[in-house]
């Protein structure tokens, strides 16, 4: 089965629209491009990738598509509509006719309103999404868990993936940030038709994490969605702030060691190609 990365991102940080991204990091405040990837994911048999939007505006969409018209392996672009503009569905409609173009991001992890979501004057956004037949991609903390479960609920006939397992606290594993999150992620996958990215772990590990530190989460999720609904992404380049794109890869193989081959077909390329529709 084709090796598929469900989530990466290129960017030029002189763009000037990367609001989020600290302006001396030395790892993260640089151009990365196709050319900087392709020869890890070469290493690894990957042929196909999904970018993902990384700055809070459409032209930042617009920048990842022209990214995307010029790359064989960009398979698909997460983009961005500001949906406190009812106007921007304008936007989102033109956007949809790109072959390339398969969904949207709000960045809610950003936002300083946990309950934003919940606003009655963003709700055209979801629907939109939904009526156009688009994906959207939950991005989000633990807290966000219940918030993301409300409006699952309120469009299931929207197409969603939880990103990076809505990021758990693993440098501040407790018992009780541990049965919180995993409470949240399993109404989702048991009360929603939702999949989940099996990426950014090792970003919300502490520096010198182990196999070992991910284990109980991955085995949760994968206990919940099972291999049909996850698929594997490196979240290349912010990995690299734990580890290179090779160091995440081979963590999550050993993590799947335990899987039939067919699941891990599925999980790292089967799954992306089925929600995206590569």
């Amino acid at each position: 089965m084709e090796q598929i990365d469900a989530h990466q991102h290129y960017w030029n940080p002189a763009r000037g629209d990367y609001d989020w991204m600290p302006k001396d990091d030395p790892i993260l405040a640089r151009p990365y491009g196709p050319a900087d990837l392709a020869p890890q994911i070469a290493a690894h048999g990957v042929t196909k990738t999904v970018l993902v939007q990384a700055a809070a505006t459409v032209n930042e969409t617009e920048y990842l598509l022209g990214i995307a018209d010029a790359t064989d392996h960009v398979a698909g672009v997460v983009g961005w509509v500001d949906f406190e503009k009812p106007s921007d569905i304008e936007h989102l409609k033109r956007l949809a006719e790109h072959p390339k173009f398969k969904g949207v991001r709000p960045m809610i992890q950003d936002i300083p309103d946990d309950d934003w979501m919940l606003r009655e004057d963003v709700q055209w956004g979801f629907k939109a999404v939904a009526d156009l037949g688009l994906t959207f991609d939950a991005l989000g903390f633990p807290r966000h868990l219940f918030n993301f479960l409300e409006i699952l609920k309120r469009y299931p006939e929207m197409r969603v993936v939880v990103d990076h397992c809505m990021k758990p606290q693993i440098r501040d594993h407790s018992d009780t940030n541990f049965t919180f999150w995993a409470e949240g992620m399993s109404r989702i996958a048991e009360e929603t038709r939702a999949y989940c990215k099996f990426s950014a772990l090792v970003t919300e590990a502490r520096p010198g994490w182990t196999v070992e530190d991910l284990r109980p989460y991955v085995e949760h999720v994968f206990r919940i969605f099972g291999p049909e609904r996850i698929m594997w992404g490196s979240d290349w380049p912010v990995c690299r702030l734990r580890c290179e794109y090779s160091d995440w890869r081979a963590a999550a193989e050993e993590l799947c060691s335990g899987l039939a081959s067919g699941d891990r077909g599925r999980v790292f390329g089967g799954t992306a190609a089925e929600f995206y529709s590569l």
